[in-house]
């Protein structure tokens, strides 16, 4: 079995080590490369090409960008490599929580609930970022570190929540919406609904003008 990381720069970085210790040393003759056609940087494991890998092969997304993270797995699903869904030590689920395919669990990340949240494809959740009950999170969002996602929050597609955020609960009749496309600054604290593709920043959140 190889796992390939597509994406040869920070991201793709942090999870070799964790993998390696997971993954290669438990599963005989896994190996772990980097698909890169233009890597950025000296990388620390082999970078092929997309065009080296075949079936057999499971990928990792490890791209921020939620739209780029789709069109790489539409071309790995045409290729017919099956997504590897990661969750790395130390990570909390609750029973019977849904998660979609292609899933990126950093360690110490956390889904709390049991059964109450709800998470689509290719989601990415970075280092000690949590999602609580009754959450919904779209396709292709991306959590940086710290994210703190409290109870019944909808996140929509290709979001992307900033480091240290932290999202306001909703209620189960009003949940709290962040919109598709929307970004949510560096230690944002969201406590009303985001529109979608809008860039919020500040505590409280205040749309972010065209000056900053």
């Amino acid at each position: 079995m190889r796992i390939c990381i597509f994406g040869a720069g920070g991201f793709g970085h942090e999870l070799v080590a964790p993998l390696e210790k997971r993954y290669s040393r438990s599963h005989a003759g896994a190996s772990i490369v980097f698909v890169d056609d233009n890597p950025c940087r000296e990388a620390t494991l082999p970078v092929i090409s997309f065009q080296e890998t075949n079936s057999d092969d499971q990928f990792i997304i490890a791209i921020g960008d939620g739209s780029i993270r789709q069109t790489a797995e539409a071309r790995c699903l045409e290729r017919g490599l099956k997504p590897f869904n990661y969750a790395g030590s130390c990570v909390s689920l609750g029973a019977g929580v849904v998660l979609a395919d292609g899933f990126v669990l950093c360690d110490f990340s956390m889904v709390t609930a049991t059964a109450t949240a709800t998470i689509g494809r290719q989601f990415q959740s970075n280092i000690y970022s949590y999602v609580a009950h009754d959450c919904v999170i779209g396709d292709f969002v991306t959590f940086a570190p710290r994210v703190s996602c409290n109870g019944n929050v909808h996140i929509d597609d290709f979001a992307y929540i900033g480091t240290g955020a932290i999202i306001r609960n909703g209620t189960l009749e009003r949940p709290l919406k962040i919109g598709k496309n929307a970004i949510v600054g560096m230690g944002a604290v969201v406590t009303k609904d985001v529109p979608p593709g809008a860039t919020v920043i500040g505590n409280p959140v205040r749309m972010r003008d065209e000056h900053g």
